[in-house]
């Protein structure tokens, strides 16, 4: 499974690369290629300065070695080697009408003494982070996650849904990072479900992931905007550097293993204020948009 899975996050990084490349027009993704010293390595694609996006990266990477001691505390055991691969992607467009987009889908063994699998588990989601809300982009982004769901299992996206807003919610501010999306994790091979279909699933809605947002992208890309519509866009910017800095798994994960600074980091935005107290006037967009954050909604 773990050639197999790693076989396809290097696919599908060529896939989307070359989509968001055609997309901007301008700007192309920056390869650069890295070791760990433990063990591994990975893949780094970075996208800057470009008509459309501003910053953004589709990584993957392959690691395994020794755990350190904090995570076998985290996962209760002991003396483990593991292996981790997956493609994590961020993506920061200029204009503020185009949301920012996050999505990750990864893979994770762990091994005993002898080097036998002793744990095996999926990982990952998608969502969306808008900085003026369109509800009818709201309703297709989630569309698209629904119906990968519901080819392997009706119940999947009203779980993976509500884990997703569970999961992307900045606590200290007592609002959601943004619309949502998907998000699973520990998806184990169990009774009735083996993991060559959990592999299915996650390839599933890894696939749907350009159907999701490139649609998004291409009918806000040429609103115009103001300085003001700018200001809003990077004081929210904040909150979501707030939110992986202070709660997010797999950067912390990255922080603890000895991962690649600037692979982990990429996912922050190049422009962002903190403004002190500060509140949008009163029945504006940017006030709506807070609303909806402050309590998860049905989109579909």
């Amino acid at each position: 499974m773990r050639e197999k899975f790693t076989a396809y996050i290097r696919q599908l990084q060529d896939t989307i690369t070359q989509r968001l490349e055609s997309l901007d027009g301008n700007a192309t993704f920056k390869q650069e290629l890295w070791e760990r010293s433990g063990g591994g390595g990975g893949r780094t694609r970075v996208i800057e300065n470009g008509n459309v996006f501003e910053k953004g990266g589709v990584n993957i990477s392959e690691v395994h070695g020794e755990l350190p001691e904090t995570m076998q505390n985290y996962f209760g055991v002991k003396d483990s080697k593991f292996f981790a691969c997956g493609l994590s992607l961020v993506i920061h467009p200029k204009n503020p009408f185009v949301p920012t987009v996050h999505a990750n889908w990864r893979y994770f063994e762990l091994y005993d003494e002898s080097g036998k699998v002793v744990q095996q588990w999926f990982g990952g989601g998608q969502d969306l982070t808008p900085y003026y809300l369109f509800e009818e982009d709201a309703v297709h982004f989630h569309s698209i996650c629904k119906t990968a769901c519901d080819k392997h299992d009706k119940s999947f996206y009203p779980k993976y849904k509500k884990q997703c807003d569970e999961y992307f919610y900045n606590s200290h501010r007592g609002e959601a990072r943004g619309v949502g999306g998907l998000f699973f994790d520990y998806l184990k091979p169990y009774e009735n479900r083996t993991n060559e279909q959990w592999y299915d699933f996650v390839t599933e809605v890894g696939n749907s992931f350009l159907d999701a947002y490139v649609p998004i992208v291409e009918k806000r890309k040429d609103i115009e905007y103001t300085k003001e519509h700018r200001n809003w866009q990077e004081i929210r910017r904040g909150r979501y550097v707030e939110f992986n800095l202070i709660h997010d798994k797999g950067t912390l994960f990255g922080l603890k293993t000895n991962g690649r600074i600037e692979s982990i980091l990429m996912s922050l935005p190049p422009y962002v204020q903190w403004r002190y107290d500060y509140h949008p006037e009163k029945n504006s967009p940017e006030e709506s948009l807070l609303n909806v954050l402050k309590s998860p909604k049905e989109w579909v």
